[in-house]
């Protein structure tokens, strides 16, 4: 029997996500093929909580695997969440699911925003143009939030990276492989 790739729906088609698979991908599976997808998810564009922005993920990452029935659906989301000091940070969380259902979760270094952004962001604008307002500087969606404040020193896929390979991890610990095996009675089989 021939065997295919493993396919990894990604709920995003922005090149920072995209990048974060292919770096990551590897690390788990010789042969897979990334299909990414614009699905919607219920959460505002501006997710302002740890919990609606994990949920985004989830959300994209249930849609995606469902649209193509691929192996594994991949939801990555970032937004902004209160933290120490009385802060506001920037956050970043990936979802894995699987065709059973089961779910892996991750996440990412968190940074604090500037106060006079994250006032903005609070007040309603998102990110990007908070940014541009408070500091003149245009986000990119490759280099992020991350690589303005860092002064180019990080990019978004980096974190992005990081917490995709968190939420595999964490979906491998659960079912034990994330190795796909094949029958032609299974879904996705040949």
């Amino acid at each position: 029997m021939a065997s295919r790739p493993v396919v990894l729906a990604l709920g995003s088609q922005q090149p920072a996500k995209r990048a974060a698979v292919e770096r990551i991908a590897p690390l788990f599976w010789l042969d897979w093929q990334l299909v990414p997808l614009h699905v919607p998810s219920s959460i505002p564009e501006q997710p302002l909580s740890d919990e609606e922005t994990a949920l985004g993920a989830l959300e994209r990452a249930q849609n995606a695997r469902r649209v193509v029935d691929a192996d594994f659906g991949i939801g990555i989301e970032s937004g902004v969440a209160p933290g120490p000091f009385g802060r506001l940070y920037v956050v970043s969380w990936a979802v894995v699911v699987d065709r059973d259902g089961h779910t892996g979760i991750g996440g990412a270094e968190r940074f604090p925003l500037p106060e006079a952004v994250a006032e903005r962001v609070l007040a309603g604008l998102d990110l990007a143009r908070a940014i541009a307002t408070v500091l003149g500087s245009r986000v990119s969606p490759e280099g992020g939030t991350i690589a303005v404040l860092s002064g180019g020193r990080r990019e978004r896929s980096d974190m992005l990276a990081v917490a995709l390979l968190h939420a595999l991890i964490d979906l491998e610990r659960q079912i034990g492989t994330l190795q796909v095996t094949r029958s032609s009675a299974a879904p996705g089989g040949r």
